[in-house]
Order: structure tokens, then C-alpha cells, then sequence
């Protein structure tokens, strides 16, 4: 519920944050064939069990007016250990961008962590999406999720999202754009935060 008065003069902020730790081990080698089929798993993957959210985060969450997960399953599973039975939304809007890696000869291997570098820049760099989301795609749902989180903030109370690292870093850009300034920063690491204020 959008907060009155005096309240509404100012924008709430706004937190992106990674999802935590997948279940799925990346210390394996992979050829590309192997690691589309990993991602593809990885997707559906849940969190490694064990995990305690950062005590800042479960404080945002309790603060929050608004706070939204992807429909992804790593990122319903954060939402749930840092809400602590709080309501959330999940949307489609939110989920990563797509990783299909190059098509490398099989002599190739490298392990995930790799593999999403590889992957992101020619998807970022050449429009490698195999037949996925494009980049300019992404770029327009980035934009459209910007706007969404900004027309909540705009009611005054602080929004909460709890997605994925490099989608959340596009909808940073465009936060930006908007007029947001970061106030922390905690990179692409699970659980990091990207916290961003304005003035209304």
C-alpha cells in the first residue's frame, strides 16, 4: 500500500539483487553441446541448501512496499528465504537473459564459469542468441522493467527484486536513465545488491 502525505514526496528506493547459490556444482568441464545442457538444467535448478541470506537483505525485504522474484526457480527460492513468509510477485519480466554458448569444436572445453563469459559476450558482441531472446530484445525488456520498478518506487515506498546478476545489471543501465543513483554496489556475487535512490 503506497504510503500518504508527506511520504509521497519521495521516491523509495530501489534493490536488485542476485539470487543465491544454485544446487547445480560448476566444476565440471563442459563442451559447448555440454554446456547448453547445463544451462538448460541450471535454469531449473533450485538453491544449494544451506544457505543464509545476508541479514541486510532480509531488513530490505521487511521495509519493502514491493518486493518481486522471477519465475525462475533460483529466484523464487531466494525471495523465500529473505522474505520469511512475506508476500511476493514473481513475473516473467525478471528472468536472466538468455546464455546459448558458440558453436566451438568438441575439442573445446571449459567449465561454466567460463562458458557464461564466453556465451554473454557473443550474445552481447555478435547477436549470438540461437534462435533465444536477442539482445535488443533484452535491452526493450530491461527498459520495460526499469519503468515498472520506477512507477512502484514512485509511490514513495522502497521495491525489491531478487532475480539475476547480469539482467538486473541491464535494468541498472536503465535505472540510470531514469535518474537513479547507486548507493551500493556488490557486483555480480549471489546474494550481492545494486541499491539505487532519486529524487522525486
Amino acid at each position: 500500500m503506497a504510503k500518504s502525505g508527506a511520504a509521497q514526496t519521495r521516491n523509495g528506493a530501489i534493490t536488485l539483487v542476485r539470487h543465491g547459490e544454485p544446487a547445480l556444482s560448476r566444476r565440471v568441464r563442459l563442451t559447448a553441446a555440454g554446456y547448453r545442457d547445463w544451462w538448460g538444467r541450471y535454469t531449473l535448478a533450485g538453491l544449494l541448501e544451506g544457505q543464509i541470506p545476508p541479514p541486510q537483505l532480509i531488513k530490505w525485504a521487511e521495509e519493502a512496499g514491493f518486493v518481486y522474484s522471477s519465475t525462475l526457480q533460483r529466484s523464487i527460492e531466494t525471495a523465500r528465504a529473505v522474505c520469511k513468509g512475506k508476500p511476493f510477485e514473481s513475473l516473467d519480466l525478471f528472468v536472466e537473459a538468455p546464455l546459448p554458448p558458440p558453436d566451438f569444436p568438441t575439442f573445446l572445453t571449459f567449465s561454466p564459469k567460463y562458458w557464461g563469459g564466453i556465451s554473454r559476450f557473443w550474445w552481447w558482441a555478435f547477436n549470438h542468441h540461437a534462435g533465444e531472446e536477442t539482445r535488443k530484445d533484452a535491452e526493450a525488456r530491461a527498459t520495460e522493467a526499469a519503468r515498472f520498478l520506477h512507477e512502484k518506487a514512485q509511490t514513495g515506498e522502497d521495491v525489491l527484486l531478487l532475480a539475476h546478476g547480469y539482467f538486473n545489471w541491464m535494468i541498472s543501465l536503465e535505472l540510470g536513465k531514469l535518474g537513479y543513483s547507486q548507493t551500493c554496489e556488490q557486483g555480480f556475487k549471489y546474494w550481492g545488491c545494486r541499491r539505487y535512490e532519486r529524487r522525486a
